[in-house]
C-alpha cells in the first residue's frame, strides 16, 4: 500500500526549496523537517482531494467503510463530529449510556444536545457501563420521541466489550443510527474475526489510533458505515466545524505510514501479540492477583482483591521500570500492542512475582444513581461558574465536568443537581472540588 502523503514530504525535504512559509522553525530540527503546512501538493484535510484523499481512501480500503476520514485532534474531535452529523443541526436528543467521556458532553453543550441517559443494572466501576440490546430495545420503545442517535463507549476504560452486534440491531429496528466511541478498539478490525463497530453494525464510530496501532498522538479516525451513506455527505464539514484550521501534518504522516503497515504484517503481529498476552495473564493470574476478562489487548488487574490499590501496584511497578495507563484505587490498567518490546511482558511478570498478594480490601459499595437535572447541558457548560469542595456541593448544579484524562468519564453531568451519591463517589475517585454553577 502506497503512502502518498509520507513521500510527498520526503520529497520535499529532499528538494532543499526555501521554506518562506508556516511553521516558524522552517524544518530545521530532525522531527520539524517533516513538519509542514498547506504548501502546493499538500492538499488539505477538510477539503480533500489530492495526497490526503488518497490516503484516507487507502485507510477506507482497510476498515471496509463508506469512508473514513483522518482527526489530528484525536477522538474528541471525532466524537463531536459524530453528533454533528447524527442531530443534522437539530436540537434533539441522544440515548446515551452513562460513561461517556467529558468529549461527548462538551459536543452536546455546542450543539445544545440533550441526552437520556442508559445506567448499567450491574455497577462496578465509573467506566463502565454495561448495556444489554434488550435494555436498549425498552428504552427507545418508551421514549416519547425518536432520538437522533443512541450512543455507547465500547470497549471502556477497563477493556470492556458491548454486544454491539446485538444493540445495532435493535437500533436499526428503531430507525435510529449507533454512534460508538472505539477509541481503545482501533484495532478491533484486523481481529479474526472482527470486533470493529462498522463490522458488527454501527453506523459511525471514532478511533484513537494512537492508543493501539504505532500513530502519533492526536491521530484518529472517523468511521462512516456502508449502510449509512446519508451520513457520508456532510462528514467533512461536521469536522470542520470543531477542527483546527491547521491540522498537524507530523500527525497525518503518522496515520498514512501507519496504513502501509496495517496493510502488510500488523494481523500477523497481533495475532501473536493478543496470543502473548492472553499467557501473560494466566501467570500473573497464578501468582495470585485478580485478572479481569477483557479486550485481548489490555491487562486489567482488580488490585483491591489482592490487598493493594491500583496506586500501590503502580507504584511497585513504577521501581521495576513499568509504567502501566491507569490506575485508581481498585484498578490497574495496562495496554500493549505489537509494538512493546520483546522482553515487556516478561518483565512485567518478573514484576509480579516479586509482589506478595494480601487479604482482600474492603471497598466502599459506591454506585451511581439517577440524577435530576435541572438546566439544559449547554446552559449548564456555559454559565458562570465556581470551584467549590466536593463535600460542600450537595444542592448544587454542576457547571462543567470534574475528572481528569484519563479516564474523562463525568461522576455528575452537566446541568444535574448534586446529591450524597455523587459526593461519595467524588470522594471515592478522590476528586477534591467541583465547578458548580453561581
Amino acid at each position: 500500500m502506497n503512502t502518498p502523503i509520507a513521500d510527498f514530504i520526503d520529497r520535499y525535504i529532499e528538494s532543499k526549496t526555501s521554506r518562506f512559509h508556516m511553521p516558524g522553525h522552517k524544518g530545521a530540527g530532525e522531527i520539524e523537517k517533516y513538519d509542514i503546512t498547506e504548501i502546493a501538493g499538500a492538499d488539505v484535510l477538510y477539503s480533500a482531494e489530492g495526497i490526503i484523499a488518497e490516503s484516507e481512501n487507502n485507510a477506507t480500503e482497510l476498515f471496509g467503510t463508506a469512508h473514513t476520514y483522518y482527526s489530528t485532534e484525536g477522538t474528541t474531535l471525532a466524537i463531536k463530529a459524530m453528533l454533528a452529523i447524527a442531530s443534522k443541526g437539530k436540537i434533539g436528543t441522544v440515548l446515551a449510556a452513562r460513561n461517556v467521556h467529558k468529549a461527548f458532553i462538551y459536543g452536546c453543550a455546542l450543539l445544545d444536545l440533550d441526552v437520556e441517559w442508559l445506567y448499567p443494572k450491574e455497577y462496578s466501576h465509573l467506566c463502565s457501563c454495561i448495556i444489554t440490546a434488550s435494555e436498549v430495545d425498552e428504552k427507545l420503545s418508551q421514549m416519547c420521541a425518536k432520538p437522533c442517535a443512541v450512543y455507547i463507549t465500547s470497549p471502556d476504560y477497563l477493556g470492556n466489550i458491548s454486544d454491539i452486534k446485538g444493540i445495532s440491531q435493535i437500533c436499526k429496528k428503531h430507525g435510529v443510527p449507533l454512534l460508538v466511541d472505539n477509541a481503545h478498539g482501533a484495532y478491533f478490525k484486523f481481529l479474526t474475526p472482527s470486533l470493529h463497530p462498522i463490522d458488527l453494525g454501527a453506523a459511525m464510530c471514532a478511533d484513537s489510533a494512537h492508543k493501539t496501532l504505532p500513530v502519533l498522538t492526536g491521530g484518529a479516525y472517523l468511521h462512516i458505515s456502508r449502510d449509512f451513506p446519508e451520513l457520508f455527505r456532510i462528514a467533512r464539514s461536521s469536522l470542520s466545524l470543531f477542527a483546527s484550521t491547521s491540522p498537524s501534518y507530523l500527525i497525518m504522516r503518522s496515520l498514512d505510514k501507519c496504513n502501509k503497515y496495517l496493510a502488510e504484517s500488523f494481523k500477523d503481529e497481533l495475532k501473536n501479540t493478543t496470543r502473548r498476552v492472553e499467557l501473560t495473564k494466566g501467570k500473573i493470574s497464578k501468582i495470585g492477583f485478580s485478572v479481569e476478562a477483557c479486550e485481548p489487548l489490555k491487562i486489567v488487574i482488580n488490585a483491591a482483591k489482592a490487598g493493594y490499590t491500583g496506586g500501590e501496584l503502580a507504584d511497585i511497578l513504577r521501581k521495576c521500570g513499568i509504567e502501566c495507563e491507569f490506575c485508581d484505587c481498585e484498578y490497574l490498567v495496562l495496554m500493549v500492542t505489537p509494538k512493546n518490546r520483546e522482553n515487556d511482558l516478561e518483565k512485567l511478570i518478573s514484576a509480579f512475582e516479586s509482589i506478595t498478594p494480601r487479604s482482600p480490601l474492603v471497598m466502599d459499595d459506591v454506585k451511581p444513581t439517577e440524577a435530576k437535572s435541572a438546566m439544559r447541558i449547554r446552559a449548564a457548560v456555559l454559565s458562570e461558574s465556581e470551584t467549590v469542595a466536593a463535600k460542600a456541593a450537595v444542592g448544587r448544579i454542576c457547571a462543567s465536568p470534574s475528572v481528569s484524562c484519563p479516564p474523562a468519564v463525568p461522576i455528575a453531568i452537566s446541568g444535574e443537581v448534586i446529591g450524597l451519591e455523587e459526593v461519595k463517589l467524588f470522594e471515592h475517585y478522590c476528586i477534591d472540588s467541583v465547578e458548580v454553577v453561581k
